[in-house]
C-alpha cells in the first residue's frame, strides 16, 4: 500500500514566544519516516522572530503556511493580556479554521485563538497564572482554570508548557492511535497519557512521600489490569486508607482511582486492536472489563466508536 499522505503541521511563533512552547510540538510532530506529518515553523512574516527568555527564532516561513496546514499549533508568548497578536495573524488563523485546520494553543496561546472569537462560547483553558486574564479579555470564553487541557473539536488549548506535551499526544491518540502515542511518548520520556480533566497544580503540597507511593501503586496497577483493582486493593499497596487515596488520588490527578483504572483498561484495549489479531472478546478478559460487551460499553462511552470500527482505522497487525 503506497504510504499515507503526510499531515501538515504549522508552528505559528509569535513576538515573544516561550521556547519551550515552541520546541514541544516542533520535536513532537517533527518529520520522519515513521510519522506521517510534515512541520513548518512560522512567524507573521518569514525571518527572525523576537523570542521570550532572551531567545530568537528565524523562521523560513509566513502566514503562507497557515494555508497549507492542517494542524496550527500557536506557542504561549509574552504579554499576552497587553496586546492582541497583528491583524494579519488573526485573520489567517480565522482561514485556516474556515479551511478545516484544527487550531491549537499552548499555555498563552490561547489568548491569540480567543482573539479571533473562534473560542467564543467554548470551554478554553491557559497556563494557570492568565486564567483571571482571559477571562477578563475575552467574557464569551468558558475559561476552564482547572484543566490540562480543552478539545473541541477544531480548537484546542492546553496549560502551561509541559501539559503542552499532553495535548500533542492526545492529538497524536486521535489521529494515529494508541501504540504510535506511546511511542511518541516513550521518547520524550513524558507520562503517556494524562487526562485533560486532571488538575493543573495541586492547591495544598501532597507530602512528597505520599506522591512517590501514589505513582508506585499506579505503575503497580498497570501491570494487573487483568485483575480486580478496587479502591481497597489499591489503597492496600499505597499503604492508606481508602479515603485518603480517594482523596489525594484526586487532588493528584483530577480524577477518581476507578476512573483511572477504567481509561487505563481501554487505553490498553485500545493498543491491542491495533497490533493483535485477538479477539474483543479476549481483549476485554485480558484488560479486566470481563466480556465484550462491556469492553463495547466502554468504548462507546468513552471514544465514541465500537471497538471493530477502531480496530479498522488503526490496526497495524503483530
Amino acid at each position: 500500500m503506497p504510504a499515507p499522505s503526510p499531515r501538515h503541521v504549522a508552528v505559528l511563533v509569535l513576538d515573544g514566544a516561550k521556547p519551550l512552547d515552541v520546541g514541544i510540538p516542533a520535536q513532537v510532530f517533527t518529520t520522519r519516516a515513521s510519522m506521517p506529518y510534515e512541520v513548518r515553523v512560522c512567524g507573521a512574516r518569514s525571518g527572525l522572530v523576537t523570542g521570550g527568555d532572551g531567545l530568537s527564532y528565524s523562521v523560513a516561513h509566513g502566514l503562507d503556511a497557515l494555508e497549507w496546514a492542517d494542524i496550527v499549533f500557536v506557542p504561549g508568548y509574552r504579554f499576552p493580556a497587553r496586546d492582541d497578536p497583528p491583524r494579519a495573524v488573526i485573520e489567517a488563523l480565522t482561514g485556516a479554521h474556515h479551511r478545516g485546520a484544527r487550531l491549537a494553543a499552548i499555555s498563552t496561546g490561547a489568548f491569540a485563538l480567543a482573539a479571533t472569537g473562534l473560542l467564543d462560547g467554548r470551554r478554553a483553558t491557559t497556563h494557570w497564572h492568565y486564567t483571571r486574564a482571559l477571562a477578563a479579555r475575552h467574557p464569551l470564553v468558558r475559561v476552564d482554570a482547572n484543566v490540562l487541557f480543552v478539545d473541541e473539536g477544531s480548537v484546542l488549548t492546553s496549560a502551561g508548557a509541559a501539559s503542552g506535551i499532553d495535548l500533542c499526544l492526545h492529538i497524536l491518540r486521535g489521529d494515529l492511535g494508541v501504540a504510535a502515542s506511546n511511542h511518541a511518548a516513550r521518547r520524550l520520556v513524558a507520562a503517556p497519557y494524562r487526562s485533560g480533566g486532571q488538575a493543573q497544580y495541586v492547591p495544598r503540597s501532597v507530602p512528597e512521600p505520599l506522591g512517590e507511593r501514589f505513582a508506585a501503586t499506579r505503575e503497580w496497577a498497570l501491570h494487573r489490569l487483568g485483575e480486580p483493582l478496587t479502591l481497597e486493593a489499591l489503597a492496600r499497596h499505597a499503604a492508606v486508607s481508602p479515603r485518603t487515596f480517594s482523596r489525594r488520588f484526586v487532588e493528584e490527578t483530577g480524577c477518581t482511582p476507578m476512573q483511572w483504572v477504567m481509561r487505563a483498561r481501554v487505553d490498553v484495549a485500545r493498543e491491542l486492536l491495533e497490533r493483535s489479531q485477538r479477539s474483543v472478546e479476549q481483549i476485554a478478559a485480558d484488560v479486566g472489563l470481563g466480556t465484550g460487551t462491556n469492553l463495547r460499553l466502554h468504548f462507546h462511552r468513552v471514544l465514541g466508536t465500537t471497538p471493530g470500527e477502531y480496530r479498522r482505522t488503526f490496526a497495524h497487525g503483530e
